[in-house]
């Protein structure tokens, strides 16, 4: 079966492809576009459809729109609270929902000779799960969801034995963790729905001073459920205008406090479902799942052996898990995720006629994993761009930005380059074998979605990648899936003696990560980075004159200036 899944309701619009129960494709609309998270999170823009990625996703298996068995969207309008049949109204759950019936006509214009008959609705939070579990390597799970809103809730438990889910509770609106995480971004002066994690890297730095009234306002059931009270921010804290006044210590403090009573509420439903479940795994999906100080709470301190997070856990995954739910209701088995690298990637010569066409000067080292790994060891910045994309907002060793973590003033020099807060941190990526001795958490981590202790004897040797309560959101590199980044980082420790490369997504401030070539040159050309690894290529911000010799093993490759 060919199942082509769409997300386009809330934000971070997206699209996969599941052929056979294989995830083949799967890309987010803002990689294509340039335009962060796609679109506007507010109820008018659900008619925008994750076009360029829907098309990229069939062309890249060569698929015809009219040989698809199936598409899956990730909402169903049918379950969306009641609503005033006057679109003209002050409220706009109306609109929302006549977007999303209409999503079969909109998709055959964008997709034409699409038969919108085979267009299926799938509930939103019943897409994140089977995000995760149908995602994850393991035969039963206990589900997770935790976001800001699907159609009529914001959460969903449940058991999953042999693909299928059993749902044991599911919230209502209005009371909503995800809601509560993005008034408090909006209220500390940052964009909701977008910049949730910076207030998690803020929290770091504040004591959780209102965490007693917290409590009262955000309290787990005894059903699986959970309520939040309306909250009074400015209580706590006075309101930041985006762009305005500065952070205070009041601010910190009260982000520590909502982080710690997110922790201690998802800490209470997990246990819950595992006392109703008794399965040794649990897996995540929706926004807040996204939040990896929680998730490493929760596999700390919960019953469960092993915890899973989907690595596109956000709005774009649903893309992905209605596509595995419709799948398997066609009746394929659909088969775990075995990479998050599944967006565009192009060959050597494409690469080669990018540079030849940005007028660059730039050379094919006989070997780039110790190219680079000289340039780091020498206090470069690295744009490194290789293979396909990764799927979903975390940087995993495809389009990254690379640095030595031996110098703290690295964190603020990267920072710096992306335009980023300075109280944000930035992660390490380390082999997966060398990881137990400098990390305390869950392991493998290849997906950046938990936080480790640093060992107290390796914190000194890498500081730029212990965040102020000395964690660190770790990547593990698997060497038989990652050849030439494990390949740098074991010469990159031949050189320094640390096995650990800085590692933060390769963007600017506002600008989504980048995708293609010419976003890598873009990025490169108005950036302070010293070097872009771009496929098996090196472009220097200032190149050295060469030898000749390397003229001459220059000159065998056309198109490679020397």
């Amino acid at each position: 079966m060919r199942v082509l899944g769409v997300n386009g309701v809330f934000h971070d619009p997206a699209a996969a492809l599941v052929v056979d129960g294989e995830v083949v494709a799967a890309a987010e609309e803002e990689r294509f576009s340039r335009r962060k998270h796609g679109k506007t999170p507010v109820p008018f823009s659900t008619w925008e459809l994750p076009e360029q990625a829907a098309v990229w996703c069939l062309r890249h298996a060569g698929i015809d729109p009219a040989e698809l068995d199936g598409v899956a969207y990730s909402y169903d309008p049918s379950l969306a609270p009641a609503s005033s049949a006057d679109l003209t109204s002050d409220e706009w759950e109306g609109l929302r929902t006549l977007y999303a019936e209409r999503a079969p006509l909109f998709l055959r214009s964008v997709l034409p000779g699409l038969d919108p008959a085979r267009v299926h609705f799938v509930a939103h939070h019943v897409a994140h799960a089977a995000s995760a579990y149908a995602a994850a390597p393991c035969d039963s799970c206990a589900v997770l969801v935790v976001d800001g809103r699907g159609e009529s809730t914001s959460h969903l438990a449940g058991h999953v034995t042999d693909g299928e889910l059993e749902i044991l509770a599911a919230q209502r609106l209005p009371h909503s963790l995800g809601l509560m995480y993005e008034e408090l971004t909006e209220h500390l002066g940052f964009r909701r729905a977008s910049d949730e994690y910076k207030v998690m890297a803020l929290a770091s730095y504040g004591r959780p001073s209102a965490l007693s009234e917290l409590r009262l306002s955000a309290r787990s059931r005894s059903d699986g459920g959970f309520e939040v009270e309306p909250i009074d921010w400015t209580r706590f804290a006075p309101r930041v205008t985006r762009g305005g006044a500065t952070l205070g210590s009041e601010h910190a403090d009260l982000a520590a406090s909502v982080q710690r009573r997110l922790e201690e509420i998802l800490i209470e439903l997990a246990s819950w479902l595992h006392a109703r479940t008794g399965e040794r795994w649990l897996t995540m999906a929706g926004g807040v799942a996204l939040n990896c100080v929680a998730n490493s709470r929760l596999w700390r301190e919960t019953p469960f052996e092993r915890v899973w997070v989907q690595p596109a856990a956000g709005d774009a995954g649903t893309a992905l898990g209605a596509a595995l739910h419709l799948s398997r209701r066609l009746g394929d088995r659909p088969r775990p995720m075995g990479t998050a690298a599944l967006g565009r990637e192009w060959a050597e010569h494409e690469l080669a006629a990018w540079l030849d066409r940005a007028g660059v000067l730039y050379e094919r080292p006989s070997d780039l994993a110790e190219t680079v790994a000289e340039a780091l060891a020498g206090d470069l910045v690295v744009a490194w761009f290789q293979g396909r994309s990764e799927f979903g907002p975390r940087a995993l060793g495809h389009r990254s930005l690379l640095a030595d973590p031996r110098r703290v003033e690295n964190l603020e020099r990267l920072n710096d380059v992306k335009g980023r807060e300075q109280f944000r941190p930035v992660a390490p990526m380390v082999l997966e074998e060398r990881a137990a001795a400098i990390f305390r958490g869950p392991l493998p981590s290849p997906h950046m979605l938990f936080t480790h202790e640093v060992a107290r004897a390796w914190a000194p040797r890498i500081p730029a990648v212990v965040h102020v309560d000395g964690s660190a959101r770790i990547q593990t590199v698997d060497r038989a899936q990652e050849p030439l980044l494990a390949r740098m980082l074991e010469c990159f420790e031949r050189r320094t003696g640390i096995p650990v490369v800085v590692n933060t997504s390769l963007n600017t401030a506002g600008r989504p990560m980048v995708d293609d070539p010419r976003d890598a040159l873009e990025c490169f050309g108005s950036a302070p980075v010293d070097v872009l690894a771009i496929g098996p290529f090196i472009v220097r911000r200032h190149a050295p004159a060469a030898s000749a010799s390397a003229a001459g093993e220059l000159a065998e490759h056309p198109g490679v200036t020397a």
